[in-house]
């Protein structure tokens, strides 16, 4: 029974030791509940103005507002926020467990204001070609998904050598196929998570996953995927298709084969041209 109670508190104790460690996360979650709650009791009409102001649009960039590149970060442009927040709040929590709060932070930043930029350079020279409308400068985009696949990208170190070239291509494959066929936020989550995978080398990366990370890593991967594909069949097409790319650029799967290929040549090798 001393035991069994042992072992109990020695799991509450890791559990709070991890939660007390989850500092960023938890103060961003609750921001984004913060303002989403103050949204719906203003009502549409002044939900739908702050998400005008507060998209990174060109319009909106081209006058200066540059603090829409933070702020659009806490506006969701949707009233769903109990769905997938608490998705979220795993992917967010696993980077933090990782990273710490700060590398956190730096990711998710380097995400969600490096892939806006990037996307406002390539609209405007696109609008400028004529091969965009005008009106495109005033589309809403707001939201916390450059962020979240910013941050998804920067576990590509911490995979496993053997499995890392097949996640890369899975999702990269994805990303691809769901930005041909949909608008510039598509692109943008191309871009976030090449920021990301990019950034992934200079963080720190998990030598041993627990059962926790494992479990944060599941809701992780299955909330981007939504993100970047939804119903999507492309999706599915695209990331299987990276898969194939990924499996034959595998190191591991090339060097299992040219181990098997001295063997194989010898199995054809005629008896009488052996040596004894």
């Amino acid at each position: 029974m001393v035991s069994v109670e042992n072992r109990w508190a020695g799991v509450g104790a890791r559990v709070l030791s991890h939660a007390a460690s989850l500092r960023m996360t938890a103060f961003y979650a609750v921001a984004l509940v913060t303002v989403a709650v103050t949204l719906a009791q203003l009502g549409a009409g002044t939900r739908d103005v702050v998400v005008s102001q507060m998209s990174t649009n060109l319009h909106n960039l081209a006058h200066g507002h540059l603090s829409t590149l933070i702020g659009s970060a806490f506006v969701s442009d949707g009233d769903n926020i109990v769905a997938w927040l608490p998705c979220l709040v795993c992917l967010l929590a696993l980077g933090e467990l990782i990273w710490r709060g700060r590398g956190l932070l730096l990711t998710f930043a380097v995400g969600h204001v490096g892939a806006t930029l990037l996307v406002a350079i390539w609209l405007t020279f696109a609008v400028e070609a004529g091969w965009l409308p005008v009106s495109v400068t005033r589309a809403t985009d707001v939201g916390v998904s450059y962020g979240a696949v910013c941050v998804l990208g920067a576990l590509t170190a911490s995979i496993p050598s053997r499995w890392r070239t097949i996640w890369v291509g899975w999702w990269l494959g994805v990303a691809v196929a769901v930005a041909l066929s949909a608008d510039f936020t598509a692109i943008g989550h191309v871009l976030a998570l090449l920021l990301g995978m990019g950034l992934s080398f200079r963080l720190p990366s998990l030598a041993r996953w627990t059962p926790l990370h494992v479990g944060l890593f599941i809701v992780a991967v299955a909330f981007v995927y939504f993100v970047l594909s939804g119903p999507s069949v492309m999706g599915l097409i695209g990331g299987l298709t990276g898969t194939l790319f990924g499996l034959f650029a595998s190191p591991e799967l090339r060097t299992y084969n040219k181990s098997r290929m001295p063997l194989q040549q010898n199995a054809f090798v005629p008896a009488a041209a052996r040596s004894y």
